[in-house]
């Protein structure tokens, strides 16, 4: 194994070794909040780390897929999916306060869970580092446009600049299902495979 190809098996390793600690935190957390037992403030506490422990697994996904994207070993479950779907999951999953949807959609052919988290990771990233309140995604055919994209915001939506695990690997995804993602002026253009 070359160093260059050593590093994403080791990234990769390191994520599914995680899985095992944080399974257990996750399911003593579950197991608590369900006992009802807990006085507040404690049952507020463990509720934060239940969440916390979810919010660990979707990184440790994302970590783990693009080191098999870098790797060269990333096999793409492919699936029809319409984009005003993908749109909407990202409103569903960031608040309808936050996301804006609109248009017609269209079909595509993509991983459907990964592509989902990368496009809403895409509007959070527009969200958190364009210091908005509300991006609006748009599905037309096989494109979705995330907008605003601020002049602070659009290196880091890019995955140019590195401050934004799922930004990142969204466009590192998109690009591996043999998609594309660009800007145009303050918005930011997603293209997926048909």
């Amino acid at each position: 194994m070359t160093k260059k190809s050593s590093f994403p098996r080791l990234v990769s390793l390191a994520a599914h070794d995680l899985r095992t600690p944080l399974a257990t935190v996750s399911g003593f957390a579950k197991t608590l909040i369900r006992t009802g037992e807990l006085e507040e403030p404690a049952s507020r506490y463990v509720e934060m780390i239940d969440a916390a422990s979810g919010q660990m697994v979707e990184l440790l996904d994302e970590l783990g897929l693009a080191a098999r994207i870098e790797a060269g070993r990333y096999q793409p479950s492919l699936r029809e999916a319409d984009t005003l779907e993908l749109a909407r999951a990202a409103a569903d999953a960031l608040g309808e306060d936050r996301v804006r949807t609109a248009g017609e959609g269209g079909i595509v052919r993509v991983d459907l869970d990964a592509t989902k988290r990368a496009v809403s990771a895409l509007a959070r990233c527009a969200l958190r580092h364009g210091g908005v309140e509300l991006v609006d995604v748009a599905a037309t055919g096989p494109e979705l446009t995330i907008a605003p994209i601020t002049p602070a915001s659009a290196p880091v939506v890019l995955g140019e600049d590195l401050r934004d695990l799922g930004a990142a690997v969204a466009v590192l995804l998109i690009r591996a299902l043999g998609g594309s993602v660009e800007l145009v002026g303050e918005t930011l253009v997603v293209r997926l495979p048909e």
